[in-house]
């Protein structure tokens, strides 16, 4: 494990897999930190969006109103939110909390906007909508694995940590190549941000990570049966009868969501039904599926964190991890 950092932290991260507890985690620390103030910044892609509650297991309104959130609901469904907004939203709010005497505390799972973050953003072509609506074309025709394919061959290395459903990334990479006759990875490897990183020495970043793999799947299995009995598929019901959405949007494409939308879709269930009800064997499969996916989504996770050699580790099936946590995240605020 990496040692603590050399300076006092002005602020704390807290990063995690799906069902690591970080919501958990995040809550504890501000109790523990009492009275010093303290402000949460969301690091999640899906929580951004109004309307996505239950599948994204956002913060309930009790738990938000133990500590301030931000970065929550600020977007419709229908919006994309990038890793470059993120950055802006961020950097803005760790100067504002830290001026109003409180600490950052940045908590979530979307590992790119960590990086981004800590790293920079890299100097890298805008997108270009025709290159784009030609490769969602080609995605139409021949399918998302087989221009992940593809990827991998001009750009193995971005096609390693992409799965080949993952259509917003692959198609982002296709177009990065076409534009600039470049992969991908060169930019990411490249030391020219357009975005200038954060003070790293400035946040002590804590990743809970579990040395038992089936410890975590036992709980993501728990945190999607929680999901579906909480009414999952009422939200993604009222969220289909909108009208104005589909799966090929940034929104749709989160893990639970997708699933459940094509569950109710193959299961001829008209959006306007406010009840959906899916027959037994239908919901069974919608419960394996979702739960694959979401540890396909925790494995993705796991492999990012672990390319990112400044994190403080903390294994979050211990006994008593979350006193682990305390313990380490006072001595960084104290170093």
């Amino acid at each position: 494990m990496p040692s603590s950092p050399p300076t006092a932290a002005t602020a704390i991260a807290i990063a995690g897999p799906t069902a690591s507890g970080k919501t958990a985690g995040a809550l504890a620390l501000a109790a523990a930190l009492a009275p010093r103030p303290v402000e949460i910044i969301s690091v999640d892609s899906a929580l951004v969006y109004r309307g996505m509650d239950l599948g994204t297991a956002k913060p309930t309104p009790a738990e938000q109103a133990q500590v301030p959130h931000h970065l929550l609901d600020i977007r419709d469904p229908l919006q994309a939110y990038s890793a470059a907004e993120f950055v802006h939203d961020a950097k803005a709010l760790i100067a504002d909390i830290s001026a109003r005497g409180a600490l950052p505390l940045l908590v979530g799972g979307t590992m790119l906007y960590f990086k981004a973050l800590l790293d920079g953003i890299d100097d890298m072509p805008p997108a270009h909508p025709a290159i784009r609506a030609a490769i969602e074309a080609r995605a139409a025709t021949q399918g998302w694995p087989a221009l992940h394919a593809e990827l991998a061959r001009i750009d193995p290395t971005t096609a390693a940590r992409l799965a080949p459903a993952d259509s917003q990334r692959i198609q982002r990479a296709l177009e990065v190549w076409e534009v600039s006759g470049k992969p991908l990875s060169h930019f990411h490897a490249t030391k020219n941000k357009a975005t200038k990183p954060v003070d790293t020495a400035a946040i002590a970043l804590f990743s809970l990570e579990p040395t038992d793999r089936s410890w975590l799947h036992q709980r993501i299995a728990q945190r999607f049966d929680a999901m579906l009995a909480q009414g999952l598929l009422a939200e993604v019901q009222s969220l289909r009868a909108r009208g104005d959405l589909h799966l090929d949007l940034p929104s749709m494409r989160c893990v639970g969501y997708r699933q459940t939308w094509e569950a109710l879709q193959a299961a001829g269930i008209p959006p306007t039904d406010p009840h959906p009800t899916l027959p037994p064997a239908a919901l069974a499969d919608l419960r394996d599926k979702g739960i694959a996916a979401t540890r396909q989504l925790a494995k993705r996770q796991i492999t990012w964190l672990r390319s990112m050699p400044a994190r403080h580790v903390i294994a979050c099936d211990a006994p008593q991890a979350l006193q682990h946590l305390l313990a380490a995240a006072k001595q960084a605020l104290q170093a």
